[in-house]
């Protein structure tokens, strides 16, 4: 396939909330009471809400940033591209890449709504909670019909709260909702408890997909904080590992075999091996477990139930025959530190190498399209949709490194000391 020919739907990538986030959507009476952006003498922005401030840490906003200058610092919206905040600048950055959808997380609240959870008046943040769903919906996803996934945060605190909305961002034509990687460290009940069950029968009913970010339990997965900063990400997809196996052996998939989840930013190159683990352990231990997965294996509950994605990750292509090709999806991530903006397709296509043209459009974007109910192609034709028509329409936007002189990253940083300056 020519690269031009590509269609890329990004199933993870992330807003950096502007400072009207709810200004529309939220009624009156909450005015004074919703998040509150402030910026502090030395210029970054945290956001305060019940007690609680939140940085915009730099790592989150590097798009077309010098990578000498990147950093765990918090930051200001004057050091971060102005796509990361305004969605008519989005639209730009994302046709300069030849992206022609995306699905964003949020990034204040956390990316499972941590915010909202911690907070102590939940009825209160249950009502900040869908106002930010309506602004993401109708302000974010509504300026622009076909180039975004929308994507709902739920009150976890709540079950039945969670299911609810799931009916009415449902409504609205949204059909993803954010969930954490580890309920039972935000102190909430765990997988392997019903406390969720009638969330995961929302979600079945609408056809619903919970998406599962990394760091979205709020736990870091290292080792020591005297160890590098190197460590933690490296580290970052194993949450997700951690999560996928919770995820086989609790008895989630067998209540509701309708049900499909989605691990977001975490890779895909450890499927593989956790499948022929989890089968090797099932039919050595299952007599003594009390395991019993019927006729199938845990890898084919596995496959028949989890969506995956990837950024840049050649050992799980290679074998995507055994994580199952209809489950791939493939992200972008911009604006954080992971992410291959603006040569999303060039990338891609250095990986694709053995790709049939099928294998191509699953990955890039039928998958995602058939899993999140979303058909770009009734806005636009397809052919309009392609990376070389979507660069054609934005050539003039700047995709240069820029620098601004501000040295943060240090060698040798542990985790202590990125914590340290963090100073949130």
């Amino acid at each position: 396939m020519d690269l031009d020919d590509l269609i890329l739907v990004s199933v993870d990538d992330h807003i950096i909330e502007p400072p009207d986030v709810f200004a529309r959507q939220l009624p009156s009476k909450w005015a004074d009471d919703a998040p509150t952006l402030v910026q502090r003498p030395d210029g970054t922005i945290v956001w305060r809400y019940q007690g609680t401030q939140v940085a915009t840490l730099a790592l989150n906003a590097v798009v077309g940033r010098n990578p000498d200058e990147l950093g765990y610092e918090p930051t200001s919206y004057s050091e971060i591209r102005a796509g990361c905040y305004d969605v008519r600048e989005r639209i730009r950055d994302m046709n300069a890449a030849g992206v022609l959808a995306s699905m964003c997380f949020p990034s204040f609240p956390g990316f499972a709504g941590r915010l909202f959870i911690e907070a102590p008046d939940k009825a209160l943040s249950a009502v900040i909670l869908r106002a930010y769903n309506d602004w993401h919906i109708h302000e974010w996803c509504g300026a622009a019909p076909g180039r975004f996934l929308p994507l709902a945060i739920g009150p976890l605190w709540d079950p039945q709260l969670m299911a609810d909305e799931v009916h009415r961002v449902a409504a609205l034509g949204c059909h993803a909702m954010t969930f954490s990687e580890n309920p039972d460290r935000l102190g909430l009940p765990s997988l392997h408890t019903d406390f969720w069950d009638p969330f995961w029968k929302a979600c079945c009913e609408t056809g619903c997909v919970p998406c599962i970010h990394i760091g979205s339990s709020s736990e870091l997965t290292m080792t020591t904080m005297d160890a590098p900063v190197d460590v933690v990400t490296t580290l970052a997809p194993f949450a997700i590992m951690k999560c996928a196996t919770d995820l086989i052996w609790s008895s989630i998939f067998r209540k509701f075999p309708d049900l499909k989840i989605a691990l977001s930013e975490g890779g895909i190159g450890w499927i593989p091996y956790l499948l022929d683990r989890v089968d090797r352990n099932y039919l050595r231990h299952r007599h003594w477990t009390g395991q019993d997965f019927g006729d199938r294996l845990p890898s084919e509950v596995f496959r028949s139930h989890v969506l995956t994605c990837f950024i840049q990750d050649p050992v799980g292509l290679a074998n995507r025959e055994r994580i199952g090709v209809e489950n791939i999806m493939w992200e972008c991530d911009y604006p954080h530190g992971d992410s291959i903006w603006p040569l999303c397709p060039e990338e891609f296509m250095d990986e694709a190498v053995g790709l049939t043209d099928r294998e191509i459009d699953l990955i890039t974007h039928e998958n995602a399209m058939r899993s999140f109910q979303f058909d770009p192609f009734l806005v636009r034709p397809r052919e309009s949709c392609t990376v070389g028509a979507l660069r054609a329409e934005s050539a003039d936007v700047d995709t240069a490194v820029h620098t601004t002189g501000i040295r943060r990253g240090r060698p040798g940083q542990t985790m202590e000391q990125v914590m340290a300056n963090v100073n949130v």
